[in-house]
């Protein structure tokens, strides 16, 4: 234990699969406090075993407000606030404890690694993934919008992107639960698309997937993790599709009449970005001067003329 007393702050609904490890992780802190969103499981129970606060919170489908909730129930100096499915491996609790409170810095921000279907994803748009997961009491809040970034206070600072720096998510097990997820977060993030007065149009269920997808295969190089990264990059992208689509119910279905050639500008543009990504990243693959030039010239047609 520091002299700076630390709290703990974790949002549970249904983890007892998870929150062993995850309590068991948190020996450095000296408080910890679980809000719970309705468990019907041993989450609690197996809560209880490890001394912890526990304060209930209803069910809002995602855990920014549970959170905000668990800040004004800590009582230490400094606030850790970790997911039921992730952990605190002893390398990272040992570097927080050592962390000067005297440096003028208010937050953290740490990696994550995130371990998607049994691997650690290490492109994709998933590292480092920062976090702001370690600060003083009363410098970070979250909003009531699903994965909004963190309002802030103060000065803050990056903790190195290093493995042994990072917390460990184990996020997405199954597809089944990726789709759950997904199921549960399009919803929440179309009714908030709704109420900002934002309408459905159609080119959003084409060109918002491809972007994701470019974005998560390409820009972030998910080809470099394999199945995984196209798998993670196709899901995403359909995630995506799903949330406009779920827009176009809000609006009651309404008519929107494709025109073919208008289809066609947008299939076409969407296909030329996955194009001219796909050959900038073969240019960087290992080509003999033949084939490199080949690549060049094959690129300056298709894109620039």
């Amino acid at each position: 234990m520091g002299s700076i007393k630390i709290s703990a702050v974790i949002h549970t609904y249904n983890e007892e699969k998870n929150i062993e490890r995850c309590l068991s992780s948190l020996a450095f802190v000296d408080e910890i406090v679980v809000i719970d969103m309705g468990s019907g499981d041993a989450t609690c129970n197996i809560a209880k075993q490890f001394k912890a606060r526990i304060y209930s919170q209803p069910y809002m489908g995602f855990a920014d407000p549970a959170r905000n909730f668990g800040l004004q129930k800590a009582t230490g100096e400094w606030i850790v606030v970790v997911d039921a499915d992730e952990e605190i491996p002893a390398t990272l609790s040992r570097y927080l404890v050592n962390l000067p409170k005297d440096s003028g810095i208010e937050f953290y921000r740490i990696p994550r690694k995130n371990i998607m279907f049994g691997k650690w994803v290490k492109h994709t748009g998933w590292w480092p993934d920062y976090q702001i997961r370690y600060f003083r009491n009363g410098a970070v809040s979250w909003t009531d919008k699903i994965h909004g970034v963190p309002l802030t206070r103060g000065r803050g600072m990056d903790l190195e992107a290093n493995e042994n720096l990072s917390i460990v998510h184990y996020n997405y097990q199954t597809i089944e639960q990726f789709i759950e997820r997904l199921n549960r977060y399009s919803t929440i993030s179309a009714k908030e698309i709704y109420i900002s007065n934002q309408h459905f149009a159609y080119p959003n269920l084409l060109e918002k997937p491809v972007k994701e997808f470019i974005n998560r295969y390409f820009v972030w190089q998910g080809y470099k993790d394999g199945i995984h990264g196209l798998g993670l990059s196709l899901l995403q992208a359909f995630s995506e599709s799903v949330v406009y689509l779920k827009l176009w119910e809000l609006e009651n279905y309404k008519e929107e009449k494709i025109h073919l050639r208008d289809f066609e500008k947008i299939i076409s543009k969407q296909f030329n970005h996955v194009r001219f990504w796909l050959v900038s990243e073969l240019l960087q693959q290992p080509h003999n001067l033949l084939n490199e030039i080949f690549w060049k010239i094959k690129k300056k047609l298709k894109f620039h003329g």
